[in-house]
């Protein structure tokens, strides 16, 4: 080796050094548990951490480490929260998925997640067990660059957003109503939250338009009082706005305010400016507000709802101009939220989603190719969701443990379907609305490149389709395309995105559409693809993929050894202890 070499070497050994010395492992000490608060101003029950709702937020670096040791204080229940949008390479154990990645965390117990943040980006956390998304167990996860990078857009400051959707009856009454028979629809929420905060029966913005203040039942209760966003005039800030609704589709509009749309999901997209933002239940975006409007005014921030008929009012709190006070009302009502329906200005807004030059391009062809038809269907009565005609059932064991020491009996071995008949109509209701239930998994090879086309159609009433915002765990993928109708391989192949699509961890499809997406399996472990609205995956509207779970290192026996009872392990130099 030359000294000139050696000198190199010497300086990239001395910057691995100090990028590790700066990495930081962030402690938290967590306790899950019912409380009363009345997010909208009537009060409930609701899942807090530490005596929180929402609950805390977790700010960390690339390259940190995060260990929340988290103690179950519910009396009859598990619990498990999952970091949505965080990769857990190295660390699928930690992914906090019931019956999937781990066990259910019993009453009494703790259990320690720590994993690595490995991409800045703008994510949240949520419990996935049950419903306890819908009993408000959620909060932020903001990773920032490394000290010394620098975003590649200029911002003065920031405003985080977690928009959420609110029922006045228990997550417990939600799951009973939606797995009884006949079935009970749960009925659209009372409420829209935002940062935990929203006002049923309450018009903020009624009053003004009658020159008198309205009178809200939040006057004096700060558990339901607008969370006043507050900015100074001239300046550029970053919204991070994240959603981590049960149901709602929702779109943002802030009063007289254009947005420049800068990240999606984790991830740089190519900045384009809109009058408003859509936002489906999973789905993360950071945008640039510019402060240029008139200072002596306040604006409202507007949420309502899309792609439902929109029962439920839309949220509102102010920007506050200073120095003007924050208690002075805007002047004019505000932002009217698009028609629920318009899905041509949804897949406008989605269509202009690229990725930022220089992001990671996608393989430029596949190796295996799921096409995957979403369904509602009836099983033995029981009103269910179904993908290929199998609604998702999980294991008492988890996926995890189960592959990796090769537990017999642990669920259905059979690969679900990868396709669907060629004769289904997506047009029209199924001509057989029977389905089965299965716990079957989609295997693949390490680094195999895969297609996943989803497909929607028409549900069992007549004239009716459903937007379904898909979550894939483990994995970013690149969104090559939407269209309408049944996919067709000869007509639409040309039509995907090869050279500069979106990365992210959540799409969605429309009405009687399909979304295409393509990702590299290429993290060991076990991992849930699902609708990511709460009632949906509650019935069954999942699958699970695998991939390279041999590799996968030491994973806490904790995790994996629930349901044992009746499995026999067929490895011979492996134990479970």
């Amino acid at each position: 080796m030359s000294l000139r070499n050696g000198m190199w070497v010497c300086v990239l050994l001395l910057l691995q050094v100090a990028a590790s010395a700066a990495a930081k492992v962030r402690h938290y000490k967590w306790e899950v548990e019912y409380m009363y608060a009345s997010p909208d101003c009537i009060e409930n029950v609701v899942m807090g951490i530490n005596g929180q709702f929402p609950g805390p937020t977790i700010r960390a670096q690339v390259g940190d480490t995060v260990v929340v040791a988290l103690t179950n204080k519910l009396s009859t229940e598990g619990v498990v929260i999952h970091w949505h949008g965080i990769r857990q390479k190295g660390t699928p154990w930690a992914d906090g998925t019931a019956s999937i990645s781990q066990c259910a965390i019993n009453p009494g117990e703790t259990f320690n997640y720590s994993f690595q943040v490995d991409k800045a980006g703008t994510y949240f956390y949520h419990g996935h067990y049950g419903m306890q998304r819908s009993a408000g167990l959620y909060g932020s996860l903001i990773v920032e660059l490394e000290d010394g990078k620098r975003e590649r857009f200029h911002y003065d400051g920031e405003i985080n957003l977690v928009l959420s959707d609110w029922w006045h009856q228990s997550s417990h009454h939600q799951e009973l109503a939606l797995s009884s028979k006949p079935f009970r629809w749960i009925g659209e929420p009372q409420s829209l939250l935002i940062n935990g905060r929203g006002q049923f029966n309450c018009s903020m913005a009624g009053g003004m338009i009658n020159s008198t203040l309205p009178k809200c039942r939040f006057r004096g209760n700060e558990q339901c009082a607008p969370q006043i966003q507050h900015v100074l005039p001239n300046k550029t800030y970053r919204l991070r706005i994240a959603s981590s609704t049960a149901l709602a589709s929702l779109n943002l509009a802030i009063q007289n305010h254009k947005m420049v749309v800068v990240e999606a999901d984790g991830n740089y997209v190519t900045p384009f400016t809109v009058e408003d933002i859509d936002i489906y239940s999973g789905e993360s975006y950071s945008v640039l507000l510019t402060t240029d409007q008139d200072p002596s005014k306040n604006y409202w921030i507007a949420i309502g709802v899309r792609g439902r008929k929109p029962f439920t009012p839309q949220a509102l709190t102010i920007l506050n101009y200073h120095p003007t006070s924050a208690s002075r009302l805007p002047s004019s009502p505000p932002p009217v939220s698009p028609l629920w329906n318009d899905y041509q200005r949804s897949q406008s807004f989605a269509q202009q989603l690229y990725a930022l030059m220089g992001s990671p391009s996608p393989p430029a062809t596949f190796h295996r190719r799921l096409v995957l038809l979403n369904t509602q269907n009836l099983i033995n009565g029981f009103t269910k969701w179904a993908i290929n005609n199998v609604s998702l059932t999980l294991p008492t064991t988890p996926y995890l443990g189960s592959i990796k020491y090769k537990l017999q009996n642990a669920f259905d071995t059979r690969s679900p379907p990868d396709n669907f008949p060629a004769e289904y109509d997506v047009m029209k209701p199924p001509a057989n609305p029977t389905s089965v239930t299965g716990s079957g998994v989609y295997m693949f090879e390490m680094n195999q490149v895969v297609d996943v086309i989803l497909q929607n159609a028409n549900v069992l009433n007549a004239s009716s389709s459903e937007i379904h915002p898909w979550h894939l765990h483990g994995h970013d993928f690149w969104v090559l395309g939407y269209g309408q109708g049944k996919f067709d391989p000869k007509r639409d192949e040309e039509k995907l995105n090869l050279k500069n699509p979106p990365m992210k961890n959540t799409a969605v499809i429309f009405p009687y559409g399909w979304t295409a997406l393509r990702f590299v399996a290429d993290n060991p472990g076990v991992w849930a693809f699902h609708c990511h609205i709460e009632p949906h995956l509650h019935m069954g509207m999942g699958v699970i993929f695998a991939e390279g779970v041999d590799q996968v290192g030491h994973i806490p026996p904790e995790a994996i050894t629930c349901g044992l009872t009746g499995k026999m392990l067929v490895t011979t130099n492996t134990t479970v202890h």
